[in-house]
């Protein structure tokens, strides 16, 4: 069973930073690239962010390009999301996703590319 697990989400005011963690168990992570994705409620599923499975490729949507920053460690199954600069139209769940994919050098900014979600984790960010 593979299972993705995100922590790190919760209430922040405008300016301030969140790391969030996506923590893999069942299968490990190191051969597929993983994405961020966010959603508000009655919007579609956004690609914010991702990383290649070696780690040496990312990917930014320009709406938060210079304030996110996607991170892995092999070790640890785990891939971050540090959040800076937060603003109000940060708001929304965040989830992590894997590539159903191995080894692929692109990043795929299309969820139907990713077979394995996390639950979600909220983040809010006040004015």
């Amino acid at each position: 069973q593979v299972l993705l697990v995100e922590s790190g989400g919760g209430l922040v005011q405008t300016g301030g930073s969140l790391r969030l963690s996506c923590v893999a168990s069942g299968h490990t992570f190191k051969s597929y690239a993983v994405g961020w994705f966010r959603q508000v409620p009655g919007k579609e599923r956004d690609f914010g962010v991702g990383i290649n499975w070696s780690g040496d490729r990312t990917e930014y949507a320009d709406s938060v390009k210079g304030r996110f920053t996607i991170s892995r460690d092999a070790a640890k199954n785990t891939v971050y999301l540090q959040m800076s600069s937060l603003q109000p139209e940060d708001t929304a769940v965040y989830y992590c996703a894997r590539d159903r994919a191995p080894r692929r050098w692109a990043i795929n900014i299309n969820p139907h590319e990713y077979d394995y979600w996390g639950q979600g984790t909220q983040v809010t960010v006040s004015s």
